[in-house]
């Protein structure tokens, strides 16, 4: 058995803790099943532990966890297991098992064919792999993964800028003019106005590959430059993926000597053209819908903070880095590029809570925990405040039906507090990193730290409820 050789990769759209608690889980897993394994990273550093053909020749299968793109055609003619970076957390032992029962489909170009061993296994990998819906999320968590960099580095500049120099440095026409401070907010500035194009580029390459890049970048800059926010750039990008692969499609009789050709001047100049009319001429309505969702979370985030604090600490907690999470820290992301900083405060508590309540439980209720689970808790304080929700993953995943809600709890009277306080932070990340530039910095770790106190002390009493009804089963069958 240990002769069997294993490959994989992973990936999450941060690229941050998904990809690598992943890799750590199926390489454990492995190692229990005395089996070789080498897993390929594609993390916010680029790719590490990059697998050489060689290796991919010689494996007997690969496991693929990722919610983006992890370059799949290299694997083609091999038995592939493809599963959500989550699976890979989760269920490590499982895949595990099924790589070496052989509960694998063949990877044939861009198209697998299910050739499992048993028959209740394809239908259930049939229906995940063939998911159109998955597939929409992972392309737009490629966009999203490679935009991330942008908006922090622009964020931490604009805000180093503001809390330096004051709020008005970067005006010309204000007393508190200077230079300097302009200068750093200018190039924060450029750095969050590539947001939407960047996103609108990797939704693309994702579908298209290389082909779809230029054609989705031209996409999301005449979307930026039309008004038409993240929705335009989200639109731009599956537009530019999809027509190129409609147009590769369309030339794929051409003469094999003209392959050059194709990808240097006819994807570029006939996607760009058509795909840069088209978003051209959709820029005035994507404008105002656009807007009217902006002015509504703006609207309703001034109206009623209770609701809004519920709804985001909700969403936050729920998959903790999953879609949902996502769409919530998204929002959050370009509502900042609009100068609204209320609404990313919300977002950031409810991000931090679900680790903190994790370690607060250790440290209460410390004997109710395993070793593991307890050093895990008190590691999490430190994941927890650089704004890292992965962390609470694990304890999620063995008591879903428990502990989600918890954290859900926990999350949303952070984000509550936080929206009823008007705190306002310029940074999209960093948790207690960027307590500097915060406005009403103790009001918002008052916030966090409340919401993470009580859910804490509501997960450590739920643990030792749970052991001490374990001890009292032990006991009656002994």
């Amino acid at each position: 058995m240990a002769k069997y050789q294993i490959i994989g990769a992973t990936g999450c759209p941060t690229g941050i803790a998904h990809t690598y608690m992943a890799q750590e889980a199926l390489e454990q897993a492995a190692k229990n099943k005395e089996v070789t394994i080498k897993i390929e990273t594609h993390g916010q550093v680029g790719i590490e532990n990059q697998l050489t053909p060689q290796e991919i020749k010689d494996a007997d299968v690969v496991i693929i966890a990722a919610d983006k793109d992890v370059q799949k055609d290299r694997f083609a003619g091999k038995r592939v297991i493809n599963v959500s970076v989550g699976r890979g957390i989760k269920e490590a032992d499982q895949l595990i098992e099924d790589a070496l029962a052989g509960k694998a489909s063949v990877l044939k170009g861009n198209k697998k064919e299910e050739e499992t061993m048993e028959k209740e296994t394809t239908e259930k990998e049939s229906k995940q792999k063939n998911s159109i819906g998955r597939d929409i999320y992972n392309n737009l968590m490629n966009g999203v993964s490679h935009m991330l960099p942008f908006v922090v580095a622009g964020g931490i500049l604009m805000a180093i800028s503001f809390a330096v120099w004051g709020v008005y440095s970067a005006d010309p026409d204000s007393s508190q003019y200077n230079s300097t401070a302009a200068m750093i907010k200018g190039i924060g500035d450029m750095s969050m106005g590539l947001m939407v194009p960047v996103l609108s580029a990797y939704i693309a390459e994702g579908i298209a590959q290389r082909p779809g890049l230029a054609v989705g970048f031209v996409g999301g800059l005449i979307a930026d430059d039309g008004g038409t926010g993240f929705l335009g750039g989200i639109l731009s990008g599956f537009l530019a993926g999809y027509f190129i692969l409609a147009l590769k499609k369309l030339l794929e009789k051409m003469p094999k000597s003209l392959d050059g050709l194709k990808a240097i001047f006819l994807y570029p100049v006939i996607g760009v053209s058509v795909v840069g009319v088209i978003m051209w001429l959709l820029s005035g309505p994507m404008e105002s819908i656009n807007r009217a969702m902006m002015d509504f979370l703006v609207n309703f985030e001034g109206s009623n903070p209770l609701i809004l604090g519920i709804i985001i600490g909700c969403m936050s907690a729920f998959d903790m880095g999953g879609p949902l999470n996502k769409a919530a820290y998204v929002t959050g992301t370009f509502l900042l590029a609009q100068g609204n900083t209320t609404f990313m405060a919300g977002v950031s508590a409810a991000c931090i809570a679900p680790p903190l309540i994790t370690g607060f439980a250790a440290l209460f209720f410390g004997k109710y925990f395993d070793k593991n689970d307890r050093n895990a808790g008190f590691v999490n304080f430190i994941l927890g405040s650089t704004h890292i929700t992965e962390g609470a993953i694990p304890f999620a995943a063995k008591d879903p039906l428990r502990n989600i809600p918890i954290f859900m709890l926990g999350s949303s009277i952070a984000a509550v507090l936080t929206y009823m306080f008007n705190v306002q932070v310029p940074a999209p990340h960093g948790g207690f990193l960027v307590l500097p530039v915060v406005t009403g910095k103790a009001a918002w770790v008052f916030s966090i730290l409340l919401g993470s106190v009580i859910a804490g002390l509501l997960f450590g009493l739920k643990q030792k409820r749970m052991a001490m009804k374990k001890n009292t089963n032990e006991s009656e069958a002994a």
